[in-house]
């Protein structure tokens, strides 16, 4: 007997897709058509959707369908004001935080995300970048931090994921990752939460000169 899909599998599922980019800001996501993706009734669609709301990766009104959410400018604005504070703080706390061993890992991945740029994958290197900022996050070792970040992140991953199409973002990103890297092995707070938030302010500025994506 097949197991039954639940809301908070097809709230995982949904979330995965949005995040990666595959369901883009301002798409419709249609109950019946959903219910029929994931082969279940409304009734769990309709649960995942609220959840979605709730977390802010979908923006639902009455009597209208759930859309991807897609933030104005100015809301998008502050949410990239936020997270540079945010990411600031988590690399700052990393720079005292992290042990031998995790300062090692990201100093490696660092170095393999420069092959990834020479060969110019957009896709691998927004994967690895996740993998990137995910290790600072685990690095400041405060889990209330790690919650908020990753959930402003989660929201905003459509639109950093996009930048990285732009022409010459991937070797200017590993650059400024290099700032920030360096920061945090030399153990230096201040230095490292500067680069961090220069870095979160870039990558806004250019999700704003290539325009937001669209469905």
């Amino acid at each position: 007997m097949r197991k039954r899909t639940s809301a908070e599998e097809i709230r995982r599922k949904l979330a995965e897709r949005i995040i990666s980019g595959e369901l883009a800001p301002g798409t419709a996501l249609d109950e019946t058509l959903v219910a029929l993706d994931f082969a279940v009734s409304r009734t769990p669609v309709r649960e995942a959707l609220r959840q979605l709301a709730a977390s802010g990766l979908v923006d639902q009104k009455p009597h209208a369908k759930a859309l991807v959410a897609k933030p104005d400018d100015k809301v998008l604005d502050g949410m990239f004001e936020v997270l540079s504070y945010l990411e600031g703080l988590a690399a700052g706390l990393s720079a005292m935080a992290m042990t031998s061993s995790e300062r090692d890992a990201l100093d490696a991945l660092h170095q393999e995300m420069a092959v990834i740029v020479h060969s110019g994958d957009h896709a691998a290197y927004a994967e690895s970048n996740d993998r990137f900022h995910g290790a600072i996050y685990e690095g400041a070792h405060n889990a209330y931090l790690h919650d908020i970040i990753t959930g402003t992140r989660h929201r905003l991953a459509p639109f950093r994921r996009a930048q990285f199409s732009a022409l010459g973002r991937l070797s200017k990103s590993h650059v400024e990752h290099g700032a920030i890297v360096e920061a945090i092995l030399r153990g230096d707070r201040v230095e490292a939460e500067v680069a961090m938030r220069a870095h979160i302010v870039i990558v806004g500025d250019a999700v704003h000169q290539m325009g937001q994506p669209t469905g």
